[in-house]
């Protein structure tokens, strides 16, 4: 009897556990999810707000496989459950000999290929989508140093070098900005347009990574690595390395604010600026995601 409980007592919390996973995912895709950065709480279970074509597409690959994964647990832990109970000593005091089904074996080989082909074919369309990099308007080169980035737009020279250092608390405080995601200058990108990325490292190895861009390009030294994004609305986007790059890990933030065409025009015929002033000083002058 007390085995049978403790039988019965498992069940119960493995399907409890299933089900609050799926309960918190789907809080993730109803509630108010991190718009350009991390959320806190429940909204922070799922992933980030989406802001190009490819995280579309890469949202919808994790909802497929993530549903799959939990179908097949929920099946094999009813399957384990049925047969712990059904098939238990005091119910079967003669265990049954059989040792061979064709039926079974033929359904176990191949049930899971059915479902991995229908994992591969949107996963492959993801990552041609991912790597084949469409005619591009923009180009800018990411470059991660010890420790900061800097980028540079090589299709307009007048524009200067940006060199993107975190803020520290204080600052980030007296700016409204996130600590240890918001920068004294941001990436700045024109909205509905194809931005090439090209990213290299000086020393360490990094990684470019914006999770709304559904973005993570290594930074390797003398190697040059291309990756693109297409923002499909203005804000201010929040990424970090994702290489655990030295001691100073934590101060290779990057922030991308993605303006209006009209704007990015004007940013690039004042030489990097929204105003007469240097542009690192006025992006606080473009809405982010949050505000809007």
């Amino acid at each position: 009897m007390r085995s049978k409980n403790t039988i019965i007592a498992l069940v119960v919390a493995i399907v409890l556990a299933i089900l609050s996973y799926v309960v918190l995912a789907f809080v993730g895709l109803s509630g108010a999810r991190g718009d350009g950065m991390p959320a806190d709480g429940l909204s922070g279970f799922y992933l980030q707000a989406s802001a190009t074509p490819v995280m579309d597409d890469l949202v919808s690959v994790y909802n497929l496989v993530t549903y799959i994964i939990a179908g097949i647990v929920a099946f094999v832990l009813g399957l384990m459950a049925f047969i712990m109970i059904r098939f238990r000593e005091k119910a079967n005091p003669v265990p049954s000999k059989t040792s061979h089904h064709v039926g079974l074996e033929v359904a176990w080989t191949i049930i899971p290929v059915l479902i991995l082909l229908v994992i591969a074919v949107p996963s492959m369309n993801l990552l041609y989508k991912q790597d084949v990099i469409k005619d591009t308007e923009v180009t800018v080169k990411a470059i991660g140093n010890t420790w900061n980035w800097s980028y540079i737009y090589p299709d307009h020279e007048n524009v200067e070098e940006i060199i993107s250092n975190p803020l520290d608390e204080t600052q980030s405080k007296a700016q409204g900005k996130p600590y240890l995601l918001a920068t004294d200058a941001a990436l700045v990108v024109p909205v509905d347009t194809n931005v090439k990325v090209l990213v290299t490292s000086v020393n360490n190895m990094h990684a470019w990574t914006v999770p709304s861009f559904g973005i993570k390009m290594d930074a390797v030294p003398g190697i040059i690595n291309e990756t693109w994004f297409r923002a499909t609305r203005e804000g201010t986007f929040y990424g970090q390395c994702s290489e655990i790059c030295g001691i100073k890990h934590y101060y290779m933030p990057i922030e991308v604010k993605v303006v209006s065409k009209a704007e990015y025009a004007k940013w690039i015929a004042n030489d990097g600026a929204f105003t007469s002033s240097v542009a690192e000083n006025n992006l606080s002058s473009v809405p982010s995601a949050a505000q809007k």
